[in-house]
């Protein structure tokens, strides 16, 4: 379970996890579930378990798959790996001994950058303190309105090399939103059929908020129909800022 990615902010995914389930706003319209129900009729293996219909849907109940933990071994040349874009690595139905098992195989490849995002933040922080937090582990929560504010505090505990948010979709103004302790923000409009108008001043108070605290600050696009319709400007320019141990690395 893996391939190269069109996330503009990431290279490569992996997911030894897939299925996931709705418990916030941003998951109202959720890429992945979509792409699970398309994957599951086009016969993939992958997505034949059918989710709780109340929450998700066919082809995306939660599945851990052991047969891709080895995949990142085989890949020689270093890439960015955005782990489980098609779950949450912290949902309560994965054992911590699996979430364990996938921290060991990226300690063991360190020639990756993984990026690791999750919803059920409040977890993460239960379990931080039984997982080691190799260097090469970007840990990042998301972020869609101030109701999830919360998730931020939980993230300030976790010993990661890097923090981050990811606030796509962006529904509403994050105010309130403290980067102490965050070492990258990612911010973005919704897209696809039923999207959620974003207000771009949203996105320009974030990123004036990661400018005033020097944190990078990375736009990934206004949203609309389909994910490039909006564009990626704001105020005028592609806004393509990493954490700064990424920029030593390129």
């Amino acid at each position: 379970m893996s391939a190269d990615s069109s996330i503009e902010w990431t290279e490569a995914t992996w997911n030894p996890v897939t299925g996931c389930d709705r418990i916030s706003e941003g998951c109202l319209n959720c890429y992945a579930q979509t792409l699970a129900k398309r994957l599951k009729a086009m016969g993939s293996a992958k997505y034949q378990v059918d989710g709780d219909p109340r929450t998700s849907g066919p082809g995306f109940g939660l599945t851990l798959h052991p047969d891709a933990l080895q995949i990142p071994r085989r890949w020689r040349k270093p890439r960015t790996v955005f782990v489980n874009s098609m779950s949450d690595l912290f949902h309560a139905r994965v054992p911590l001994d699996y979430v364990q098992q996938v921290f060991q195989v990226m300690a063991d490849t360190p020639r990756h950058t993984y990026q690791v995002l999750t919803k059920r933040a409040r977890r993460l922080a239960r379990l931080a303190g039984r997982i080691d937090w190799p260097p090469n582990v970007w840990m990042g929560v998301s972020v869609e309105n101030v109701d999830e504010l919360h998730r931020v505090e939980d993230l300030r505990q976790v010993p990661a090399a890097v923090r981050f948010l990811s606030c796509e979709p962006l529904l509403g103004p994050l105010d309130g939103l403290s980067l102490d302790g965050i070492h990258w923000v990612i911010a973005g409009g919704e897209s696809g059929p039923g999207f959620r108008p974003m207000d771009l001043t949203w996105a320009t108070q974030l990123r004036d908020l990661c400018r005033r605290d020097q944190v990078p600050f990375f736009f990934k696009q206004v949203g609309g129909l389909t994910p490039k319709a909006g564009g990626r400007l704001l105020d005028g320019r592609v806004w393509n800022e990493y954490p700064r141990v990424l920029d030593t690395a390129r």
